[in-house]
């Protein structure tokens, strides 16, 4: 179960989850692997309780009922209503990750990006 917590930091409002658990999709799952392996040493440096795994596009439907938010690569992005779609029944929500951040490989902005799509 996913818990989130709303607290105001300098007047922004920002949402901490008790377990955020977090898909990422690419077309193989290596460039994703890597920012996966990047994000959970953010996660762990900042003492979140995240887990993030990454996997290939056709896998994603085996791990659907096991997240709570799948962030798919930004050349998926004209294909995210289908993945919206197939995650809708198990509650997940669907985002699609910056082309900075995927390019970057940027765990910290990842972890950031995932809990605003939760948050929504």
């Amino acid at each position: 179960m996913l818990v989130a917590l709303s607290i105001r930091t300098r007047g922004e409002r920002m949402v901490v989850m008790s377990t955020l658990r977090i898909l990422l999709c690419c077309g193989g799952g290596i460039s994703s692997g890597m920012l996966a392996q990047r994000a959970r040493k953010a996660a762990k440096k900042s003492g979140m309780d995240v887990t993030v795994d990454a996997k290939s596009e056709s896998q994603v439907r085996d791990f659907l009922s096991k997240i709570d938010v799948l962030m798919i690569a930004p050349h998926y992005a004209v294909e995210q209503q289908k993945f919206q779609d197939l995650a809708d029944p198990y509650g997940v929500k669907v985002g699609v990750i910056t082309n900075n951040t995927y390019g970057m490989l940027d765990g910290k902005a990842l972890i950031d990006e995932a809990t605003k799509v939760v948050s929504k």
